[in-house]
């Protein structure tokens, strides 16, 4: 009989950089993947939906291997482990999907042991594996989060979204892997181009903490990142460029792409006509995308433990499809 409990994880996707703030700022999304942790007498991984399709399904998997850091951290042996995992976060996107699985497999295995480790560790853990603290932070924080790292250790304010505050998202059916997104990036940049950002990121943050949506979009602009990976998203100059004028606060690459981002006001009177134009451009560039309207998510992982009543693995199924129609 195991000493260690089944737990189950939701976990929000995320965006990073919100334009000029590469590597630093994130925000929680309201799409979600779900994982459920618990010891075994052998690896078996149970993984569903679309977004699944193509993951590794023995000990290379990711949240296995994330899963035993966080038992050698705690000083504990869990050699095999049941995982199950649902996502409707698409990959390689742009919308934190490698963030949410480090995320929900530092806190389902954490869960799963008694809770050892604090939200802090977690964090500096999950920043380690991903080399950045925006999407992660997110993640585990919920809301906006501003976020530095040191090579050891993120240190994070977080920011509570404005109530107003909408998000529209069109996301291109490929795929951009961050690492070739990053290649593109050059190794230096201008003094010009550096208080660019520094002046436009620190507005941003500012503006989001107050409230002011009005200034949202100056404050969005960008010139280390965006203007590098806008070539291998077709249709992402003009999407930058007039996105504004047809109802968006602002508009963004979400993290490495290939999706893009709007800043909507909830009470906006141009929201149909915003997606209307983001469909409209992809198609013009023979991009097959989606939009899909979102909220910031202000919750962050939530972990519990389940109790043991003899339920299969049905039970995970039946909880997010519970979920999904609420």
């Amino acid at each position: 009989m195991s000493i260690y409990g089944r737990s189950r994880v939701k976990v929000p996707a995320s965006t990073a950089n919100l334009g000029p703030g590469f590597d630093t700022l994130g925000m929680a999304l309201s799409l979600y993947a779900w994982i459920e942790m618990e010891e075994a007498t052998e690896t078996v991984f149970h993984l569903y939906g679309d977004e699944m399709k193509g993951i590794a399904r023995d000990k290379s998997n990711l949240l296995y291997k994330v899963a035993q850091m966080v038992f050698a951290e705690a000083g504990v042996s869990v050699p095999e482990l049941s995982i199950s995992m649902y996502s409707e976060i698409p990959l390689t996107r742009g919308l934190g999907s490698s963030a949410s699985a480090i995320v929900g497999a530092l806190a389902a295995a954490n869960a799963m042991i008694g809770s050892p480790l604090g939200a802090a560790k977690l964090f500096d853990m999950a920043t380690a594996l991903e080399k950045h603290p925006d999407n992660v932070g997110a993640s585990i924080f919920g809301g906006i989060i501003t976020a530095v790292w040191d090579g050891e250790h993120a240190d994070y304010i977080r920011i509570e979204p404005p109530r107003e505050l909408e998000v529209l998202v069109v996301i291109p059916e490929f795929e951009l892997e961050t690492v070739k997104a990053r290649g593109l990036l050059p190794a230096e940049v201008t003094m010009s181009d550096a208080v660019h950002n520094i002046s436009r990121t620190s507005l941003l943050t500012a503006a989001l903490s107050a409230g002011r949506l009005d200034m949202i979009g100056r404050a969005m602009q960008d010139r280390l990142h965006q203007p590098y990976r806008a070539p291998m998203v077709p249709g992402m100059e003009k999407l930058l460029a007039e996105a504004p004028g047809h109802g968006a606060l602002g508009i963004a690459l979400s993290g490495a792409g290939p999706t893009l981002l709007c800043m909507v006001d909830r009470n906006g009177d141009k929201k149909q006509e915003l997606e209307n134009f983001l469909k409209e451009t992809m198609q013009e560039n023979g991009i097959p995308s989606c939009t899909v309207w979102l909220s910031p998510c202000t919750s962050g992982v939530t972990a519990e433990l389940i109790e043991r009543n003899g339920m299969q693995n049905e039970s995970f199924l039946d909880m997010i499809k519970g979920e999904l129609q609420s």
